[in-house]
């Protein structure tokens, strides 16, 4: 069987496309001028492999363009507006586009965070990124079904914080316990914003509070906060005083120090952007309305980017997440469930679904009373989702 020929003219329209959508294709992007708040280099820190990796890519490019090593530069990329970077060096902020060998080598999926070898030509404005230097982390979640592909969220983070916005019921861990699975697998801390405390009522308050402590344990970090003024936000703040719990943009702010890159997850409508408007001082971040018959929001968040907190570090703001699936974070379900992976080591079956079998030391630890029911169903079921999607996943995937 031949090729089928090409329609007549296309070539010359593929042509003419091509090269008019590389004019327009930036066009519509907000001009870098007008963004507020995002870090300069100096706030940024490489590693001490991600600069010895820049000296060595700077020199082999040089060497092979035929240019000075001058023209080559260490960017943190800062923003992402439908995919296209804006890229902070020392010296300047600039969009950038990706060079040829990265897009033919299908390595040009770049994240907020991903810190990169780019050169910027004397005279222009724009500039090429030539290389994505090695992470140190990389937050991502699976996307599609089992011929789907794994997204980097961010790239560099050493701290997740989950937001969760509280009601008149108690809140579900299961969201929590997933996104911070998701975090430890990539070596971040993991910690909790609770928002729209004002909303629960006291008795509300302590179940959720204990339930987070109770799946995710004592130490993890533990946040409350209120837009609200009043008399239900008054009396959430001395609640949390009383529970042990953190409140405030403060105490956010305190989580990310000076020099640490975090990330915000949390569902459209958890209050992530009107926590942020606090923690920056302004309203920069637009913020929306949730409906009424399920408290789920509408995305407000469209561009991935990076933003400085006055007197703390940098964060990463993320468009909200409907799902985050669980497919091969074993690493990191272990490691927020460490007494139930090493009892798990232990069942007589090394296929134990922990529920029915016999032999089951995770069921032995339950009985006993050394982990809570709440911990128990929170492992069994992420740990189930992981079996499924490993026999769902197309073989040829790898993770």
């Amino acid at each position: 069987m031949g090729k089928r020929a090409p329609k007549k003219g296309s070539q010359k329209g593929s042509r003419k496309r091509s090269v008019s959508s590389a004019g327009r294709s930036q066009q519509g992007l907000p001009a870098l001028s007008s963004l507020a708040d995002l870090p300069r280099f100096s706030e940024l820190m490489p590693s001490d492999r991600q600069r010895s990796a820049f000296g060595e890519a700077a020199t082999q490019a040089a060497q092979s363009l035929g240019c000075s090593v001058d023209e080559m530069a260490l960017g943190c990329v800062v923003r992402l507006d439908r995919g296209f970077p804006a890229v902070v060096t020392a010296d300047a902020l600039f969009r950038a586009e990706f060079s040829a060998h990265l897009t033919k080598g299908g390595d040009s999926r770049v994240a907020v965070g991903d810190w990169v070898l780019a050169r910027v030509p004397a005279g222009h404005d724009m500039g090429l990124i030539l290389q994505i230097l090695p992470r140190e982390s990389d937050i991502a979640r699976w996307r599609g079904g089992s011929r789907g592909e794994r997204q980097t969220l961010a790239a560099n983070v050493s701290v997740v914080l989950v937001v969760q916005q509280l009601g008149a019921a108690p809140i579900s861990c299961e969201r929590i316990a997933r996104s911070a699975v998701i975090a430890r697998d990539c070596g971040a801390r993991v910690a909790v914003v609770l928002t729209k405390a004002d909303r629960a009522p006291s008795a509300v308050l302590a179940e959720d509070v204990a339930a987070v402590r109770d799946v995710l344990g004592e130490e993890c970090g533990l946040v409350m906060t209120s837009s609200a003024d009043g008399v239900e936000a008054e009396r959430a703040e001395k609640d949390a005083g009383a529970l042990g719990v953190a409140w405030g943009p403060a105490a956010v702010r305190s989580l990310v120090p000076e020099g640490t890159v975090a990330i915000v997850l949390g569902e459209s409508g958890a209050g992530k952007s009107t926590l942020l408007n606090a923690l920056l001082g302004h309203d920069v971040l637009k913020t929306g309305a949730v409906r009424g018959s399920d408290d789920a929001g509408r995305h407000t968040t469209v561009a991935r980017r990076m933003v400085s907190v006055p007197g703390g570090g940098v964060i990463v703001d993320e468009p909200g997440l409907r799902s985050l699936p669980i497919v091969g974070h074993e690493r990191g379900l272990a490691a927020v469930f460490p007494e139930v992976a090493d009892a798990a080591r232990g069942c007589r079956f090394c296929d134990c679904t922990h529920t029915h079998e016999p032999g089951c030391q995770v069921r032995e630890l339950l009985s006993e009373g050394r982990i809570s029911q709440r911990r128990y169903d929170a492992y069994v079921a992420l740990a189930a989702e992981m079996r499924e999607s490993a026999r769902t996943l197309d073989p040829d995937i790898v993770l």
